[in-house]
């Protein structure tokens, strides 16, 4: 018995919001005071430390359960499945739906209930539900996804990951240039064969004071002083943390799935940052003594940006579509997906394709 992907599909925006866009922005520090670079030294130092040159944003009669909608039935449509045969439909995000210039969250009824009804699925027994853990929600769904099959409660899942950050960004925050809209899907089956599909996972959630590396707060600019509140992280401490964490948990995911270290053929990471994820990567080998492989871990950050939920789905969708250079996954690959994010959350998982 295993839990394999038959399907995927994603959505990427056509919004391209290159990083001179920024350049009239006025950025602040945390307690209102005027940076002193320019504009323009901000950007290149942002650059040379996310890779970010590009990132894209939904256009504005669109929000996240709309995105999500489109990328579920593009994975419905790759697995070639009657959705109507779907037991569950798990929608992962953190936000909700957000209208453009509307700063409020919108999350009744469910977004996996919008997704179902944009869907047209009609069947009751198909049970749809959202997930809020941070940027891992999406494989997190996964990991819930796997559960449901093993324990016999489902056969066939929809998992989504879906996020608009660039509506509950401060546009007076530096950090508000890393983050970008899109989703992802995947459909996941029952399957009796033993030799693919998810093969060990591992989650873990530290709330002491990793709790409050991704907050919700006030914009830095004091002298507006409104309500609105906009996605803060504290950038230092979270790439300690990750550094430190999701390494770890990926070497015991993989050592739990009884492969070596040998028998990996890519990393598939939250598309968080280039240097953060690169130093992860690194580090994960260092753990075993080993140069990193070339071509070992794809990204999508450079031109997409980084759009939480939404960065893993969509990224092994341009993998397997061959979309990305020196990309793509064979049969018979095993792959190692690992993500971070609000919580603080952290997860991993092995996967056989």
């Amino acid at each position: 018995m295993a839990e394999i992907i038959t399907g995927i599909g994603s959505y990427i925006p056509e919004r391209k919001i290159i990083n001179s866009y920024f350049l009239e922005h006025q950025f602040l520090n945390e307690d209102g005071s005027a940076i002193k670079d320019t504009n323009s030294s901000i950007i290149q130092k942002f650059q040379a430390i996310t890779g970010i040159d590009e990132r894209l944003y939904a256009k504005e009669n669109f929000t996240a359960s709309n995105m999500a909608s489109i990328a579920a039935k593009r994975a419905i449509d790759n697995a070639q499945i009657d959705p109507e045969t779907l037991d569950y439909i798990i929608v992962a995000h953190n936000f909700g739906d957000i209208k453009e210039k509307n700063s409020q969250s919108d999350t009744v009824p469910s977004l996996a209930t919008r997704v179902k009804y944009e869907l047209q699925i009609k069947n009751p027994n198909c049970v749809a539900y959202d997930l809020i853990f941070g940027c891992p929600g999406w494989l997190e769904g996964m990991i819930h996804a796997s559960a449901f099959i093993k324990a016999r409660m489902a056969k066939r899942i929809l998992v989504v990951g879906t996020e608009t950050l660039s509506r509950v960004v401060d546009d007076h925050d530096r950090d508000s240039m890393i983050f970008s809209d899109g989703a992802g899907a995947t459909i996941i089956e029952y399957s009796d064969k033993t030799d693919k599909g998810i093969i060990a996972h591992k989650s873990a959630t530290y709330a002491s004071a990793e709790a409050n590396y991704l907050t919700f707060e006030e914009s830095y600019n004091k002298v507006q002083m409104q309500a609105t509140k906009y996605i803060k992280m504290n950038g230092r401490k979270i790439y300690n943390f990750a550094l430190t964490k999701v390494p770890q948990a990926m070497k015991t995911c993989l050592e739990e799935s009884g492969y070596k270290i040998q028998d990996v053929k890519k990393l598939l990471i939250h598309q968080a940052n280039e240097k953060m994820d690169q130093a992860i990567c690194d580090r994960f080998y260092q753990l075993f003594d080993m140069p990193v492989p070339e071509h070992i871990m794809p990204m999508s950050i450079q031109k997409l940006g980084n759009s939480s939920v939404a960065t893993l789905p969509t990224l092994l969708d341009l993998v397997m579509k061959k979309q990305l250079e020196n990309q793509s996954i064979e049969k018979g690959d095993v792959v190692i997906f690992a993500s971070v994010g609000a919580g603080m959350n952290i997860n991993a998982m092995v996967y056989k394709f």
